[in-house]
């Protein structure tokens, strides 16, 4: 597979992580008692840790990544065995 073709598999991977790690830690000012500033909406998280959930998630995305990779490039799993293993 070309360059550009592992890269979109990662990006994939990358924003699949992503939102499965965006609810993690996140409290609400409804959660924490705190009435929010006018305007903003109570369910909106109070600290949302952005910069340490892009962290962990390009971390945990490499790791799939890597694995991913693994399987396919030593021919793990091909295609024509997916639906046996599945």
């Amino acid at each position: 597979m070309s360059p550009i073709t592992w890269f979109a598999i990662y990006l994939t991977i990358w924003w699949t992580v992503l939102f499965a790690v965006l609810p993690l830690g996140s409290r609400s000012f409804h959660e924490l008692g705190i009435t929010p500033p006018p305007g903003a909406d109570p369910g909106a998280p109070v600290n949302p840790n952005l910069k340490r959930k892009f962290i962990t998630t390009t971390w945990v995305s490499a790791v799939v990544f890597a694995l991913f990779f693994a399987i396919v490039h030593f021919h793990l799993v091909t295609l024509p065995d997916l639906p046996a293993a599945i």
